[in-house]
């Protein structure tokens, strides 16, 4: 029973990183009713449809959205307009904290509203549980918003479209994409063309998932021809003995159908104008209206034959207000609704006809269980009045099933040509999706070549499937202008826009984002007492790469390329351009220049040094030592010449006059690189 007391949701969020698709129907799982699912994937929340239980009553109706967190939803998509798809959808969206966007295809629109107003009619009648009102339908009409077949809409990084689903006017099979990954909703659909309707698309795309009804399960239909014979033959007949004949409908859907079949049969046979054919609905005008419409939508046949006449304009077809309207004199045709006979104007007529021999009702559309038309349907002796009352049944009972839903052949056809890896059974009594499961594994478990799981969840059970796909990223701006070859390192920002990728150079950022670059200039003072030469020296030790000069008048050195250090008085000053790199070179200069502040072995050394009227090591001799060795590396007590002994190989540099002696070509060659890298030799 679905609840309006909130439990703790059983829904938990799936994050963005995840690759867990979940999906578990609140209506329809196992049952025919209340269609309702929920689709979790990179934290991303859809519902399909949101319909009631045509066998219950209030809250017992509803699907079960309690286990939900409504304010989590991104999107509502509702397949079609008939009351077990979208009947929940005012109380939805005006009595819960929803705050998603909802979409539908503009016929459904168009209808959802006069059938929902019919539907408060009726609910006042027979019931005080009261889901909403007139006024939540009016509200919830302003939130709901079009879409029109094969147009494909974004919300939050939900890629969706739709496809034409037969069965009903406005009917759409939705396509969702999310992260790459395809699931089709086929809602209620089907594959055989009828009078006014063409059959359901096949969508060009493939999808992952294929979540599809199987109300029929294993049945195949009867050909079209002989359905219709056989319902204009069994109408005939009542008629003839003097009968009542009673066709319970929805006021919009097969109605239509059956309408435009009587019709056309009255016509050709004349001994029949006599006897009136009623549709009995109070929105056959405002339905009839939306139906002229929207021929746009309908067959081939339809769009033709407007052309020379309307084909809704019936001859021989009259519209019934209301059961107060209806002058019960002999025998006529009328089409009531609701189809299922649970409340209304059917089951009055129902009520009054039901012990007359001569009367009969024709089912002519599916039926749910714990309604009366599937009750009449086993042909019982008595049923049960609105009011308790026990009423003896003997009108005939004829089942001549026009429903637009797919059979075993049609639904077995869809799969074959889409071929997904998962199917998700919804919308079918647990008896017939469980045969239906069976017949598609034994079709598929011999072919090697397609590998297809079935699953069949009850209303609350979670699917869960995992998907883990590549992330591609394009490459766009200027670094897409030479052509990359293959393993060469690319270096940019990510940027990332729903679930796609790009890699820009930073200078390309305010061209396709809102994001401008700046440069952050890190300055650390950091206290010094000890002579700025020592600092230069330490730091030759940590790297060749240390250039002198001054700014200002005060002594600098530039270390790595990146990072400037400034003397000051007692301190000094160092400053780099935020970077990881660079960073990480700050972090070693400042680590050298805390560690020789505070060494006493280098106050010693400054001191020693002080008294000899000594200097530091020159850095010509400091960066020799560090390639060849102490050992190795002699320094002339003039200071002006510079020997260096290798495996027996001697060179002799001379500083100030720019110049090597050396025997060895090879030592000599090499001596002349690093003097000249060092900026200390031209030669």
């Amino acid at each position: 029973m679905a609840s309006n007391n909130k439990r703790s949701a059983e829904i938990s969020i799936i994050g963005e990183d995840s690759d867990l698709l979940s999906i578990k129907p609140l209506g329809a799982g196992q049952e025919v009713g209340r269609s309702c699912l929920i689709i979790q994937y990179k934290n991303k929340t859809i519902m399909l449809d949101c319909g009631i239980h045509p066998g219950r009553h209030g809250v017992e109706a509803l699907p079960y959205t309690d286990i939900v967190a409504e304010d989590q939803i991104d999107l509502l998509l509702i397949s079609h307009f008939h009351l077990d798809h979208c009947g929940a959808l005012p109380w939805f969206l005006e009595r819960t904290s929803f705050k998603g966007r909802v979409f539908m295809t503009h016929a459904t629109k168009a209808i959802y509203r006069w059938l929902l107003a019919d539907y408060v009619k009726v609910s006042n009648i027979s019931t005080d549980q009261m889901l909403y009102t007139e006024k939540d339908l009016e509200k919830s009409m302003t939130k709901i918003e079009t879409v029109h077949f094969h147009q494909e809409k974004e919300v939050n990084g939900i890629k969706f479209w739709c496809y034409n689903a037969g069965h009903v006017l406005g009917a759409a099979m939705f396509m969702i994409e999310i992260a790459g990954v395809k699931i089709l909703y086929t809602g209620d659909f089907s594959r055989q063309e009828d009078r006014h309707l063409m059959a359901a698309e096949i969508p060009s795309v493939k999808p992952d998932v294929l979540i599809i009804e199987s109300t029929y399960g294993v049945h195949i239909h009867e050909k079209r021809e002989i359905r219709e014979k056989r319902f204009t033959s069994t109408v005939h007949d009542i008629v003839n003995r003097g009968g009542r004949c009673l066709i319970p409908v929805f006021a919009l859907g097969r109605a239509q159908e059956l309408l435009l079949i009587l019709d056309e049969y009255w016509s050709n046979h004349p001994e029949l104008h006599d006897i009136p054919i009623y549709y009995a609905s109070s929105l056959a005008k405002k339905c009839m209206a939306v139906y002229q419409t929207y021929v746009g939508a309908m067959n081939d046949k339809i769009r033709n034959q407007i052309a020379i006449s309307n084909p809704f304009i019936f001859k021989h077809i009259s519209n019934l207000k209301g059961i107060d309207h209806f002058d019960d004199i002999g025998p006529c045709v009328v089409m009531a609704s609701p189809g299922m006979m649970q409340s209304g104007l059917s089951r009055e007529l129902f009520e009054k006809w039901c012990t007359d021999s001569k009367n009969g009702v024709v089912i002519a559309g599916y039926c749910v269980e714990g309604t009366l038309a599937k009750e009449v349907m086993s042909e019982p002796e008595e049923v049960l009045s609105m009011s308790g009352q026990k009423l003896a049944r003997k009108l005939s009972v004829d089942y001549i099933s026009f429903s637009a839903h797919t059979d075993y052949e049609q639904t077995s056809e869809f799969i074959r040509m889409l071929k997904p890896p998962h199917i998700i059974l919804v919308h079918g009594e647990q008896n017939e999706m469980m045969r239906l499961k069976t017949a598609l594994v034994r079709e598929y478990q011999e072919n090697p070549e397609i590998s297809i799981t079935v699953h069949t969840p009850r209303n609350c059970e979670e699917v869960q499937l995992y998907f883990r796909g590549e992330k591609m990223a394009k490459v766009m701006g200027s670094l897409a202008v030479e052509k990359f070859k293959d393993e060469q390192q690319l270096s940019g920002v990510l940027i990332k826009r729903g679930f796609s990728y790009h890699i820009v150079d930073p200078s390309d950022l305010s061209a396709y984002t809102n994001l401008k670059t700046s440069t952050v200039m890190q300055r650390q003072i950091i206290p010094f007492a000890l002579p700025f030469h020592v600092l230069h020296t330490a730091l030759t030790q940590l790297t060749p790469n240390v250039k002198s000069f001054a700014i200002e008048n005060k002594r600098a050195l530039k270390v790595f390329d990146s990072v400037l250090i400034v003397e000051e008085d007692n301190s000094v000053i160092v400053e780099w351009a935020a970077s990881n790199g660079d960073d990480m070179y700050a972090d070693a200069v400042v680590t050298v220049i805390l560690q020789i502040d505070s060494s006493s072995a280098a106050l010693e050394t400054v001191k020693s040094l002080g008294d000899s009227g000594n200097k530091p090591e020159p850095e010509d001799r400091q960066f020799l030592h560090d390639m060849y060795g102490e050992d190795h590396v002699v320094r002339s007590t003039s200071g002006k010449l510079v020997t260096v002994t290798i495996d027996g190989k001697i060179a002799s540099i001379d500083i100030k006059g720019q110049k090597i002696n050396c025997d060895n070509e090879s030592l000599k060659s090499q001596l002349a690189s690093i003097l000249k890298r060092h900026s200390l030799c031209s030669i």
